[in-house]
């Protein structure tokens, strides 16, 4: 009898712990009492681009056929474009926008070690009258590829190349100047949507921490 197979260990176990360091840093340093001189308006450059960086921890959620224990530590980097529709309501602005995205994402725990992709989402957001506070509403999908292992573990994902589905809600706050941060809770689906006969899929969900600035 063979002796077990030993899942691959992905190098970058320590990415979740250094984001949060990163994420601690600078969001005291935006927040800090004194950081800004004067009161923002209510609604500064609202029709202009913006570059976000997110980060998190995403756990393999029910759903699919994989009995597997995932875990990913998702780093995306997404530009937003400028508004597509920007309409008053209860009090403050309800805005559309569009939302592309690079998706780097060590996998944790689990036999492969890494999904590289894009995602392409459309972008919802309320923003209080004051402009400081903002609830948000994201959802798209893509596509990517990982180091799959379907075909040496079972429960694994069966080839390389992916599709995946995201869902991504939460609160912005502004912060000094044209800077935001954000937490929000982030799902997202990868499969290879039947074009390999191994397709156990991946459903994932955790929470995302985000630092975004309008250009």
């Amino acid at each position: 009898m063979p002796p077990p197979r030993l899942l691959p260990q992905c190098p970058g176990r320590g990415v979740p712990l250094f984001s949060a360091i990163v994420f601690l840093l600078l969001s005291a340093a935006l927040c800090a009492p004194g950081a800004t001189t004067t009161e923002p308006p209510a609604n500064p450059s609202p029709d202009r681009w913006a570059i976000d960086y997110t980060s998190g921890v995403l756990w393999k959620v029910g759903g699919g056929a994989t009995p597997l224990t995932y875990v990913l530590a998702p780093q995306i980097i997404s530009v937003l474009c400028p508004p597509i529709r920007r309409v008053p309501f209860a009090g403050g602005t309800l805005t559309l926008r569009s939302r592309l995205s690079l998706l780097l994402e060590p996998i944790i725990t689990g036999p492969e070690t890494y999904f590289l992709g894009t995602a392409a989402a459309g972008d919802l957001e309320w923003r209080s009258p004051s402009g400081q506070f903002a609830c948000f509403f994201a959802s798209g999908g893509g596509f990517g590829w990982m180091d799959s292992r379907g075909y040496e573990v079972k429960g694994a994902q069966g080839q390389d190349f992916n599709l995946n589905w995201l869902i991504n809600g939460g609160l912005r706050i502004r912060t000094r100047g044209d800077w935001q941060c954000s937490a929000s809770l982030y799902f997202q689906h990868i499969s290879n949507r039947g074009m390999d006969k191994v397709n156990p899929g991946l459903n994932a969900l955790g929470p995302m921490l985000g630092l975004s600035r309008k250009f």
